[in-house]
């Protein structure tokens, strides 16, 4: 058995299982081998999950958990040894999936979950107290949500083998709807579902993506020919702005841009208005700086906008805020 498990860890480097399997988003931390990004394994706004690839080791200063692959998976999965074993085993037996097949049983489950949302108060009650009203903007964006219990159901019923919906990672090792209990987004590449993000209603961690890509930034197709784009961290930043009449506007998915969402943005001339969290620890605020400093040095004009402490747009809008006094902070960004 341990001379399997150390086999098995050599074929999978932990930093490829979280750059590949969480979409973890890593910065050099200093030294050639270590990386740190935001925790996988709780909410936090600023960096403290560290990687040495080298020792194939994790740490949090933040939870305080630590260890290997095998622990990591154990932790973010919430499986047993030997189930995380079985789990890795059978991803790294299975053959990659087919980007058409990948499209066609995430088309179906975005469309199951759209069909449930109205079936469940508790969904729509989370959606009005995130400041989402207005149905034809729920419905454009193909909000849903998934109860648990019967999307594997549904999607045999059509077809799809039980493994793809594995493989695709709509079910979690235990054969379960992965985002169960969740207010589900499509993640879409032109007009691809890629990944699917999905807001625990309760206390489960609350931010949840398939394996794999999360593609490009949200809805880029609708302003990449603005002349100014504002960019937001959360889609429920998005979805309060998109409310109240700002159309030229795009989500990042996080305050830590992917390099191609980098190049997104730098793909012509235009001035982006970096609208990221303002955390009382100054994370949002760091981040939204570099990014920034960044653009600027590829020719983009950039400015921060300054919410009020301890706001992002969401709540913002939530505790009051409206269209023309956004339109003041957007006015006042500094470049």
């Amino acid at each position: 058995m341990g001379e399997d498990v150390q086999k098995l860890k050599q074929r999978w480097p932990l930093l490829d299982y979280l750059q590949h399997q969480q979409n973890w988003v890593a910065q050099p931390a200093g030294y050639d081998s270590e990386f740190v990004g935001l925790c996988p394994l709780h909410e936090e706004t600023r960096p403290s999950f560290y990687v040495n690839a080298h020792k194939n080791l994790f740490y949090c200063h933040g939870c305080g958990q630590g260890g290997d692959l095998i622990r990591f998976v154990e932790l973010s999965r919430h499986l047993s040894f030997r189930e995380t074993l079985s789990y890795l085993e059978q991803q790294q037996s299975a053959p990659p999936v087919n980007a058409v097949d990948s499209a066609a049983v995430l088309e179906e489950a975005v469309e199951f979950y759209q069909k449930q949302l109205d079936c469940y108060p508790e969904a729509l009650r989370y959606l009005e107290q995130r400041g989402l009203h207005d149905v034809a903007l729920r419905q454009e964006l193909r909000i849903g949500y998934a109860p648990g219990g019967c999307l594997r159901r549904h999607l045999t019923a059509l077809g799809f083998p039980p493994d793809l919906l594995s493989r695709v990672g709509l079910l979690n090792p235990l054969g379960r709807d992965t985002f169960y209990a969740r207010v589900v987004f499509p993640c879409c590449q032109g007009d691809r579902i890629v990944n699917l993000y999905g807001r625990s209603l309760g206390d489960a961690f609350p931010h949840r993506f398939l394996p794999g890509p999360k593609g490009g930034l949200y809805a880029w197709h609708q302003v990449q020919a603005c002349p100014e784009v504002i960019v937001v961290e959360g889609l429920f930043d998005y979805v309060v702005l998109r409310q109240a009449g700002f159309h030229h506007l795009t989500c990042a998915l996080g305050n830590h841009l992917s390099a191609y969402q980098f190049r997104q943005l730098c793909d012509r001339p235009r001035t982006v208005y970096l609208t990221f969290d303002f955390d009382a620890n100054g994370s949002g605020q760091e981040a939204s700086q570099r990014l920034a400093n960044r653009l600027r040095a590829r020719g983009i004009d950039s400015r921060c906008v300054l919410l009020p402490d301890g706001h992002d747009p969401n709540s913002f809008f939530i505790h009051g805020g409206d269209a023309q006094q956004f339109h003041s902070l957007l006015e006042a960004a500094q470049p």
